[in-house]
């Protein structure tokens, strides 16, 4: 039988239960050194970008940049461009060369991006470094999100998935915080304070640049690309750790094994035929779940300075006390509901808060046009929207990032994100800054509220239409590796799938297991 594209025949086939052993760990403090070392890149997007969008209004001054409010938003697109570009370079590079080598080189980029915006003395110097550090970020998405999903257990993917992206709002209140002070003219002149803040997620990111080297390679990924014996060892390693704390791990049965066959890396071409033939419904899932929400988050969070400027004639570091509490209540909305996406399930919880944050949108916005809202109130509202939205945008990443094959997830991440960007990123801080303008009319931005609130609410309908059941599911069974050796009909044994004989089968989504993960 010929073998499918990419397989490659000289080698044979390798049997192992790495994929099971991961599933079954119990939490330990490995999968906690997992979560800082690796979630800190959400601390440091949430930092960046509150910093980033508080100091709109003093890189506009005449004792700063002198930027225009146009260029302020230019600037957000920018970095969002900047991301994409990363997201797409990376996370192929994650797929070929390993998720480790990818986190190690994407925090550098970012450190250095940043570092260098600190020195800006013009728009030119500060877009182009504003587009690396982005880069950075853009390659972190790619590599993390790829590396938790294949080394968190199955049963706490989704709650670990939801918070670890939650963290981003851990970072707009250090981001917050840190404001107060750096953008105090009092205690730092107009030029110097915004600089400063730069340099807060940088040093960050230094501090824990040692405990991201002590995370090993995603087993899943070793084992995929050909290096089952170091798969076997780093397994191995986890649980000996665990074992020594007096926990007692049960073995997996032998017929719990898969068979794996080495491939060749996923093409373009192959990544395309996965994503628009075999796996065509999730990936309209995948688009409108992140293009939706990256609209509705980047529009108003990078703009959110500006309205509070030009509608409610709050500036400078007082900006902070508003942006504060509305992170808190996007930091507490996916720690509360993460866990109701492992029991309750993805398909209602995803298309429920999505639906829940479009209406409750629109419903602001419209008050907002008709100048019922004062600043205070506005913030409070923005509080209850995006507890909710919170949860729903994080599970949109969770949904990319454990619906594809493992070979390709860095690039499948990878590719949503940057359409998502393009689509709702670069386009809507620009967008929204522009109907802001001077604050003059506030029916204008309540067009742009609606647009928002239209699409998070299409966003939850597909979910309730084709979203997937993968609550509590091993990513294998959610999505067949396509280096994975599956058993033709009278080639199988008690024991489970055979060696030698074994026949390669090209496999769609609707064949993975008994279960139908998509509602046709």
């Amino acid at each position: 039988m010929t073998a499918p594209v990419g397989i490659d025949d000289s080698v044979r086939p390798v049997r192992s239960t790495v994929p099971q052993r991961m599933d079954r760990l119990p939490w330990s403090g490995f999968h906690w050194k997992v979560v800082i070392a690796l979630g800190i890149t959400w601390v440091l997007d949430g930092i960046e970008i509150t910093i980033a969008g508080s100091i709109a209004d003093r890189i506009r001054d005449e004792q700063s940049l002198g930027f225009s409010a146009s260029q302020v938003g230019l600037t957000a697109s920018i970095y969002l461009l900047g991301e994409v570009v990363g997201a797409l370079v990376f996370g192929r590079m994650a797929d070929r060369l390993g998720r480790r080598k990818l986190f190690i080189v994407t925090l550098g980029v970012y450190l250095v991006g940043n570092g260098l915006t600190a020195l800006s003395m013009n728009f030119a110097f500060f877009a182009v470094t504003r587009f690396i550090a982005g880069m950075g970020i853009g390659g972190e998405y790619a590599a993390l999100n790829s590396a938790i999903d294949e080394l968190i257990p199955s049963r706490h993917r989704g709650h670990a998935d939801l918070a670890i992206n939650g963290t981003y709002w851990l970072g707009a209140m250090i981001g917050a915080a840190a404001n107060l002070a750096f953008l105090n003219p009092n205690l730092f002149s107009i030029d110097l304070g915004w600089r400063l803040g730069l340099l807060l997620g940088p040093a960050i990111g230094l501090a824990i640049w040692g405990l991201r080297r002590t995370i090993p390679e995603s087993p899943r990924w070793l084992l995929t690309h050909g290096h089952p014996e170091e798969a076997e060892e780093t397994v191995t390693r986890i649980e000996q750790g665990i074992q020594r704390r007096g926990v007692r791990l049960e073995p997996v049965p032998d017929d719990q094994a898969m068979e794996f066959q080495r491939r060749k890396p996923v093409s373009y071409r192959e990544l395309a035929r996965v994503l628009f033939r075999d796996y065509r419904q999730r990936s309209f899932l995948g688009f409108m779940l992140m293009v939706t929400q990256s609209f509705l988050y980047n529009a108003i969070f990078f703009t959110y300075a500006l309205i509070l400027a030009e509608f409610y004639d709050i500036r400078g570091g007082a900006v902070a006390y508003f942006i504060f509490p509305f992170a808190v209540g996007n930091l507490l909305g996916p720690l509360i509901l993460g866990r109701f996406f492992d029991t309750v399930g993805r398909r209602v919880m995803i298309g429920g808060t999505y639906c829940l944050s479009g209406t409750l949108l629109f419903i602001t916005g419209w008050l907002f046009a008709e100048g019922a809202l004062n600043a205070v109130t506005q913030t409070v509202l923005w509080c209850v929207i995006f507890f909710i939205a919170s949860a729903a945008a994080s599970s949109a990443y969770l949904t990319v990032s454990e619906i594809f094959p493992i070979e390709m997830r860095a690039q499948a991440i990878s590719f949503f994100f940057a359409v998502s960007m393009l689509f709702g990123g670069v386009i809507a801080p620009w967008l929204f800054a522009t109907l802001i303008g001077d604050g003059d009319s506030p029916w204008r931005v309540f067009a742009g509220y609606t647009v928002g609130s239209v699409l998070m609410v299409l966003g939850g309908v597909t979910a309730f239409v084709w979203g997937v059941n993968a609550e509590r599911k091993s990513l294998e069974n959610i999505a067949v590796p396509l280096s994975a050796v599956v058993a033709t009909a009278g080639e199988t044994s008690a024991g489970g799938l055979t060696g030698g004989l074994t026949a390669h089968v090209r496999r769609t989504p609707k064949d993975v297991t008994k279960d139908d993960y998509f509602r046709s």
